[in-house]
């Protein structure tokens, strides 16, 4: 399979058309982006470890029931997937507290949350990415009704029980993340985009030492050191039921 056209290309991925109208191939990049892109850099290395570790989750969460729209990692820097229309909804989903969390409504930072926040941001970096509720994106018709929403939100929990029990196993903790979703052509709502730390917070669990794209936005040390280490924990995790 190989790449056509270029469709879309984002801060972290390029995303081509294949001979397959019904596949494309994402190509992960090396660049690093905060603060809705006022910091700008790259590490050598960054867009390969994200594309690994996606591919690792994506057949992880397959293998528990989940649908998504991966199909197999053909290189180290691409990944062959399922096209989808992208439902505009990023769904933040929350374990523990910090970043905005804690700036905007003043939890204590480190604080573990009595139950699983999901929260909803519009997908939309012109606008800032704002918070959104349950009318808001029935106003913005980002969903056929309230069912959808649900359905998400069943899914983004369902999702962050499965893996949190595997970063633990890895001496990880899941302290929060982000997800997307799209629908597939026969419109069911699927996993889609990536599941790399660039999109995850994850804190060792001895040290609380940031093993995500924290350590760029807060010049903590190169993203790829860490990076690495939860790619080298995750193939050497062993199998369990």
């Amino acid at each position: 399979m190989e790449k056509r056209e270029l469709l879309y290309e984002g801060k972290a991925k390029k995303i081509w058309t294949t001979d397959d109208p019904n596949l494309l191939i994402s190509e992960f990049k090396d660049s690093l982006t905060a603060f809705n892109g006022e910091k700008k850099s790259s590490e050598e290395g960054k867009g390969a470890l994200n594309n690994m570790i996606s591919a690792k989750l994506f057949e992880y969460l397959e293998s528990r029931g989940i649908p998504t729209h991966y199909v197999k990692m053909i290189d180290d820097n691409h990944m062959l997937h399922k096209r989808a229309d992208v439902i505009l909804i990023e769904v933040i989903v929350r374990n523990i507290a910090t970043g905005s969390l804690s700036r905007n409504l003043g939890i204590e930072d480190g604080k573990v949350l009595p139950f699983t926040l999901v929260e909803f941001d519009y997908k939309n970096d012109e606008l800032g990415d704002p918070k959104l509720n349950d009318q808001h994106c029935l106003i913005l018709n980002l969903v056929e009704d309230e069912s959808e929403l649900d359905y998400i939100r069943y899914m983004a929990r369902k999702i962050n029980k499965f893996l949190n029990q595997f970063y633990a196993e890895l001496g990880l903790k899941l302290v929060d993340f982000k997800l997307e979703f799209g629908r597939d052509r026969y419109g069911n709502i699927i996993l889609i985009d990536e599941l790399s730390p660039d999109n995850f917070r994850l804190w060792d669990a001895k040290t609380n030492e940031k093993m995500d794209k924290d350590r760029f936005r807060q010049g903590l040390g190169s993203v790829v050191e860490a990076y690495q280490e939860v790619f080298n924990r995750i193939e050497n995790r062993k199998e369990t039921n």
